[in-house]
Formats: C-alpha cells, sequence, structure tokens
C-alpha cells in the first residue's frame, strides 16, 4: 500500500511516502517550519517522485493531533483536498502514538509505560499512557489536557518505570522527580514514522468521510483578546 503521510502538530513539518510501512521519500523541516508555506511545497515535492518513480497513491495519512491548532487545520485542510481530487481516503492517525513510533528506544522494560508529550503551553502538556507492543502501541489512558507538578503522575511512577518524551517533556523533567521517570530527548513526530500506524488502521476500516472529518484539537481554540484601541 502507498500512502503520502502529513505531519504539522507542533512547529515540525514533514511529510513523507510510505510503501507497505517502509519509507521511500521523505521532507522535513524540524525547527520553526511555517507550514502554511511549506507543506504545500513538500507535497509538490513528494508528488513529483511519486509521478516519476510511478508510484501510486492509495491514501493519505494524517497526524490528526492533538497538537498545534494552527499546524493541524493546515494539514487536514490539504490533505482532505488531495484526497477529494485523488479520491483516496484519509487515514487519521493519533499524534501521541506516532511520538512513540518516533521513540526509536531498544531494551525498554516490558512492563514500562510510555508518556509522550505536546506541549500545550505553560505547564499544561497533551498526554496519555501507552504500552509498547510489536510495532504497535496500546492505549492505557484517555488522552488529556494536563497541568504538570510534583504530584504528577505519582501513583503510576510507583508501580512502573515511565518514560517521558516530545516537546512537552523538557519542561516537566524540572518537577517530576523520581526514580522510575525517564526523560527520553529530542523525539519529534515525523511523517516517516506514520507509514505502519496508517497500515494498521486501514485494516481495521479506520478511515474518515472526508466531508465529516476535523483535527482531534482536544481543546476548543480560543483567540486572544485584541489589544488594539476600539476593537473588542
Amino acid at each position: 500500500m502507498t500512502i503520502l503521510n502529513i505531519e504539522t502538530s507542533t512547529s515540525a513539518c514533514s511529510a513523507a511516502i510510505t510503501i507497505d510501512g517502509v519509507e521511500v521519500a521523505s521532507v522535513e523541516k524540524l525547527a520553526e517550519a511555517n507550514h502554511a508555506s511549506d507543506l504545500p511545497v513538500f507535497v509538490q515535492q513528494l508528488l513529483q517522485e511519486a509521478h516519476k518513480n510511478n508510484w501510486h497513491l492509495d491514501a493519505v495519512a494524517l497526524s490528526q493531533g492533538p497538537g498545534s491548532y494552527t499546524g493541524l487545520r493546515i494539514g487536514a485542510s490539504l490533505a482532505k483536498g488531495l484526497c477529494y481530487g485523488l479520491n483516496i481516503p484519509l487515514i487519521p492517525i493519533d499524534t501521541l502514538q506516532l511520538l512513540c513510533a518516533a521513540l526509536q528506544l531498544e531494551n525498554i522494560p516490558n512492563n514500562a509505560l510510555l508518556c509522550p508529550m505536546l506541549d500545550a503551553r505553560r505547564m499544561e502538556v497533551y498526554t496519555a499512557f501507552y504500552l509498547q507492543g510489536d510495532k504497535s502501541f496500546e492505549p492505557k489512558s484517555e488522552v488529556q489536557a494536563k497541568i504538570v507538578d510534583n504530584q504528577s503522575f505519582a501513583e503510576e511512577l510507583d508501580m512502573y518505570p515511565i518514560y517521558f518524551f516530545g516537546n512537552g517533556a523538557d519542561k516537566c523533567q524540572m518537577v517530576i522527580q523520581h526514580t522510575n521517570a525517564h526523560f527520553v530527548a529530542n523525539v519529534i513526530p515525523q511523517a516517516k514514522y506514520m507509514g505502519y500506524l496508517a497500515e494498521m488502521q486501514h485494516k481495521v476500516l479506520d478511515v474518515k468521510q472526508m466531508a465529516y472529518y476535523e483535527p482531534f484539537y482536544l481543546k476548543e481554540f480560543v483567540a486572544a483578546p485584541s489589544h488594539i484601541k476600539g476593537l473588542k
């Protein structure tokens, strides 16, 4: 199965083509990307590569969130347009599961919990617990927006080793002090890691009707009040 994968949930931006779960081409900007201008260029480059190699796209996979409201919206708009134009399905991928796929760590204890974290500003993160299986990640809690303090995850840490990672984990390292807490730096959700997850989603028929698809924002977007005189 040939899939175009798109990831725009953080300040990074990436796109990749995978065939049977294996990356064959990718383009990425891992810091301070401008999603609105970078993503269309990345996708165009990959479509040209697909045409040159006679790869026929079967689906578009999209990192669905949680994450940056603006990034998710841009990714969803482009992905839906491609799916409409090519008449192929859209496969949504949980961004926290994608972070687990990007962890790329060996020798994780069988009883360890994976705790991907996406920054939600101040001391708040989007997070959930997962167990690592054979190329898969079993959710062990609901995705939530959580304010982190020195008592966060205390009960779980007393029972399990927990691996924290993602762009929300750095700020938590200062307040979570426990021998079972392990922090892994520089783990970024990237499109090149989406292929296998997308294949699994497609096998269980977890594809979306484009007309009704919305990214998983988790929290509603609230615009900041204007500070311009005369505007409310």
